[in-house]
């Protein structure tokens, strides 16, 4: 992706040096083992820590809504078709601007070596309504069976499906690493840190951790973009992918819809409607 790179540089130079934009935030690999972190250019000088490459995995989208990054004036970021899918959601919420931003698109053929479940199945390869597009547009049919790891689940009985995710909810160290790289995962107070009532208790037990992680999964129903980030991230290995599919799924199959695929979109659990629009005027 070595083209890509420079032609990346150049656009966020040009962005910094016309003072478009306060800063871009993009990938590199300044991390102190080498690996593809989250880059902030707030000079011309600094767009060469900016790269592109497939372990471009990280959803950008997460610093957005950040006091410390919207201090920093408009900004550019650097999307995937995913992860543009997670600013049209912000946008819809009115979280962040449209007009606040400058969208870098990267048209993209999947991240990671092999490929990453959740490129199998992308529809947005080539990143819609960005400012730039950077990338030959990518041809390629989302494969079948989206859900096919949900369907193969839920073949299994009652009991032997509370015993996996038993298995696996006692392991989660209540770290919530799955929160914080979250886009959608806003809230300036999340409700397991709230004390009094408690709502959600915050040792590392079975019982909280099987609240904790169902409450969260249920807080992103009809808003989960699928990027995978929470998954990808959890250092115990939580199948978190699986309790969001089935939402995914859910959501889709009941009110025909899916999360990002525009800014005007109206959300099935987000949308207060009277039902006048119907013939008798009745809800």
């Amino acid at each position: 992706m070595q083209d890509l790179t420079q032609l990346l540089r150049e656009t966020a130079e040009d962005l910094l040096k016309r003072k478009a934009v306060g800063v871009v935030i993009g990938y590199g690999h300044t991390g102190s083992r080498g690996d593809m972190t989250a880059v902030f250019a707030r000079t011309p000088q600094q767009v060469s820590q900016l790269a592109l490459d497939g372990e471009c995995y990280r959803n950008l989208a997460v610093y957005l809504n950040k006091p410390e990054v919207r201090k920093l004036g408009r900004c550019a970021i650097v999307v995937k078709g995913c992860d543009r899918r997670a600013i049209n959601v912000l946008i819809r919420e009115n979280q962040i601007a449209r007009e606040d931003l400058h969208i870098i698109g990267i048209t993209c053929e999947g991240v990671g070596d092999p490929k990453m479940q959740k490129c199998r199945f992308c529809t947005v390869h080539n990143p819609p309504d960005c400012d730039t597009v950077l990338g030959d547009p990518v041809d390629i049919e989302p494969e079948e069976g989206e859900f096919a790891a949900v369907e193969a689940f839920e073949t299994k009985d009652i009991d032997a499906r509370w015993n996996f995710w038993k298995e696996k909810l006692k392991d989660c160290i209540r770290c919530y690493a799955c929160r914080q790289v979250c886009p959608l995962c806003y809230c300036k107070q999340c409700v397991v840190e709230k004390n009094i009532p408690q709502w959600v208790e915050t040792s590392s037990h079975l019982r909280g951790n099987v609240m904790w992680n169902v409450m969260r999964a249920f807080h992103l129903t009809g808003r989960c973009i699928g990027c995978g980030e929470c998954e990808r991230v959890c250092p115990v290995g939580i199948p978190l992918g699986l309790l969001n599919q089935k939402l995914i799924q859910q959501v889709k199959d009941k009110f025909e819809f899916t999360s990002g695929m525009s800014a005007d979109e109206k959300g099935p659990f987000s949308t207060f409607d009277l039902g006048l629009d119907t013939d008798d005027g009745i809800l």
